[in-house]
């Protein structure tokens, strides 16, 4: 193996975690902005009111974006060993 293969082979790692990763990171963020202004505008400073809504949205993004995610993960993890056979065998 060559180090331009492991580095390509890391890179795409990288992104394909970014890739998998983002949608529900990028759910929370919302869901926790729109709580943050919600708490800001009535005042409310309950500590668990920012957590219970982020979980609940990250779940459904589970249930919506799981399927995906895991195609992708599986697509990944078949192109790596696509790759290591050719150079093992």
């Amino acid at each position: 193996m060559s180090p331009e293969f492991v580095i390509a082979l890391a890179k795409q790692g990288i992104y394909t975690i970014l890739v998998i990763c983002g949608p529900l990171l990028l759910l929370a963020l919302v869901v926790g902005l729109i709580v943050s202004v919600f708490q800001a505008t009535t005042q409310i400073q309950e500590q668990t009111l920012a957590f219970i809504p982020k979980i609940v949205a990250v779940l459904l993004g589970l249930v919506f974006f799981g399927p995906w995610m895991l195609s992708k993960m599986v697509s990944y993890t078949f192109d790596i060993f696509n790759n290591l056979t050719r150079f093992v065998g």
